[in-house]
């Protein structure tokens, strides 16, 4: 059998993200941040987005070129703290945002992957956390029910990919690019280096291409890719 090849133009893919989609985007601040899929996204307008991410990056990266578009519904992320826009447009209610511990959002994103419905912890009880979450006792403790996370559209980051979709990481870049692969309908790949079938081997697949629907290589890196300097 003969494995398909995935790449695709950035554009056409793109377009097939609707409005009103729920879409995980990997990233750790800057590194595994799909910035160029991002960018694509703010530039085509789909609005009404629930987007799910560890981090709202920083004023005029990633995901703040949507939120300043208007396009995000709400925000599913861990903190805020390094982006004002994202935090203004919280605050004044023009986007609606889900905080989450870091470790309990891998964890909800995991367990969509796997499958399941939620998860239990006792992380976050008698918090702000918890307040209209579903609590329950398990071997005499209380447990709060954290709902398993999945999405539409996922956008990953990978350094290299083969045209079926098999994707290696750079280091910490790997962050939560191989969680959302495998908590989402269709995933959607950018890639720094496109590869022949088997240029990835075996053993360097950090992400299997039978969960990537698309590759698409990046033409060129742009300043949003680099370490950031303060």
């Amino acid at each position: 059998m003969k494995l398909p090849d995935k790449s695709i133009a950035m554009e056409e893919v793109v377009a097939q993200i609707p409005d009103g989609a729920t879409v995980l985007v990997g990233g750790f601040g800057v590194p595994g941040t799909p910035f160029a899929l991002l960018r694509e996204l703010a530039r085509q307008g789909q609005r009404d987005l629930v987007l799910v991410k560890n981090d709202a990056n920083e004023a005029g990266m990633g995901i703040d070129h949507l939120i300043a578009g208007g396009q995000v519904r709400k925000l599913i992320v861990t903190h805020l703290g390094l982006n004002a826009n994202a935090i203004a447009a919280m605050n004044e209610g023009r986007m609606e945002v889900e905080f989450c511990a870091q470790g309990i959002l891998a964890e909800r994103i995991r367990a969509g992957g796997a499958g399941l419905g939620a998860i239990l912890t006792d992380i976050g009880i008698d918090t702000e956390l918890a307040q209209g979450k579903q609590v329950v006792e398990m071997n005499g403790r209380p447990m709060l029910v954290e709902p398993a996370l999945r999405g539409d559209v996922a956008l990953v980051h990978a350094a290299r990919a083969d045209c079926f979709g098999n994707l290696a990481y750079a280091a910490t870049a790997r962050n939560f690019n191989p969680l959302m692969a495998m908590a989402a309908t269709r995933v959607i790949a950018e890639t720094e280096e496109l590869l022949p079938l088997g240029g990835i081997d075996p053993d360097a697949a950090e992400s299997p291409g039978a969960f990537i629907d698309h590759v698409v290589k990046l033409d060129a890196i742009s300043e949003e890719y680099g370490i950031v300097r303060r």
